[in-house]
């Protein structure tokens, strides 16, 4: 795949409306994707399993050798809205399952990136990118072109929620999230956590409040997030650290493992953001950084004021702008703000 993401970009800005069946980016995609002909009247048969992207052997699965997977699908062009609708469309309108199959391997960068923020589970990248597949795989079986959104839009909730299920199944020997209350509270908790220490009542209720849970279930969801498996088997020798983990004697308790994806979270979402602001007009980040972060915030009728517009104008340019900001913050940063709008 010679193409680059940039010289599609570059392409694509000069012919957006080409038909797919004339544009080189779809061809680069069927030569890496070669299925038999489709009969439309199995539409009622085609399972997920169907929808997966024909590769190279040794590429086909991110386990064998992850490194390559990932510089292969980075290569895959990827679709300006005009191609993923008509794409969809076929699916969709004709059961055309090869459509389907270029639109999966279209978005399987997506699913690198979001696999990536749950790498502080301890848990192979290459099975979060294989479960994350999957959940990409059926939303392309049931998205619907006609309702106006982009795919990635209506896959992120797909993705994630196989890639929940798996952390979920995979963290524990014993399975610490088995109520919707629960799943909740173990993928949020410790990003509601102001500390490393222990909850009081007082931070559990808030937690509790803002999660929609009883204080009694955010306090069973710390104990298990904090406690460890324990071993059936003795110990071989004193050396032995399966049992005595190292956090333990630490003076300040705090798990470095922990620590590190805390601040590896904070990191990336600070550049995340950073990105996503430099996407905005003047007046638009002003009113964001004048709303949102600055120890001063503005109300709605003083930028009013100094903008000359009504407050409900400035509730709309706030409101356009974060909507605008949790887009961005949602795509892979190698992909430029004008290939998904």
């Amino acid at each position: 795949m010679a193409t680059t993401t940039s010289d599609a970009a570059n392409a694509n800005k000069k012919d957006s409306t080409a038909p797919i069946k004339n544009d080189a980016r779809d061809a680069a995609l069927k030569a890496a994707a070669q299925r038999p002909p489709y009969d439309a009247s199995t539409l009622g048969n085609t399972s997920t399993r169907d929808l997966v992207p024909a590769m190279p052997t040794h590429l086909a699965a991110p386990g064998v050798n992850l490194g390559a997977y990932i510089n292969t699908v980075h290569q895959i062009p990827i679709l300006t809205p005009v191609q993923e609708q008509e794409l969809a469309h076929r699916y969709y309108d004709e059961g055309d399952v090869e459509a389907a199959r270029l639109l999966v391997m279209s978005h399987l960068r997506f699913v690198i990136h979001i696999a990536r923020s749950y790498s502080g589970y301890g848990l192979p990248q290459a099975d979060l990118i294989q479960e994350g597949n999957l959940g990409l795989m059926k939303a392309v079986k049931r998205f619907d072109p006609n309702k106006g959104v982009r795919l990635v839009s209506f896959a992120v909730h797909w993705i994630k929620a196989e890639i929940h299920e798996f952390v979920i199944r995979n963290w524990r020997i014993v399975k610490v999230a088995t109520t919707k209350a629960h799943r909740k509270l173990f993928f949020n908790l410790r990003s509601l956590k102001k500390t490393n220490n222990q909850l009081t009542l007082e931070e559990a209720d808030a937690i509790a409040k803002d999660l929609n849970v009883t204080r009694k279930q955010v306090l069973e969801m710390e104990s298990r997030l904090t406690s460890y498996d324990a071993s059936f088997e003795a110990q071989s020798s004193d050396d032995d650290d399966g049992r005595y983990a190292p956090q333990l004697f630490l003076e300040d308790g705090i798990d470095p493992a922990q620590q590190l994806e805390e601040e590896d979270w904070e990191e990336n979402n600070s550049s995340a953001l950073i990105a996503a602001m430099g996407t905005l007009d003047d007046r638009s980040r002003d009113i964001v950084e004048q709303r949102w972060l600055s120890e001063q915030k503005s109300t709605l009728h003083e930028l009013a004021a100094v903008y000359s517009i009504s407050a409900e104008r400035v509730r709309q340019i706030e409101k356009n702008a974060m909507d605008k900001i949790r887009d961005a913050m949602t795509i892979d940063s190698v992909i430029l703000p004008d290939d998904i709008q």
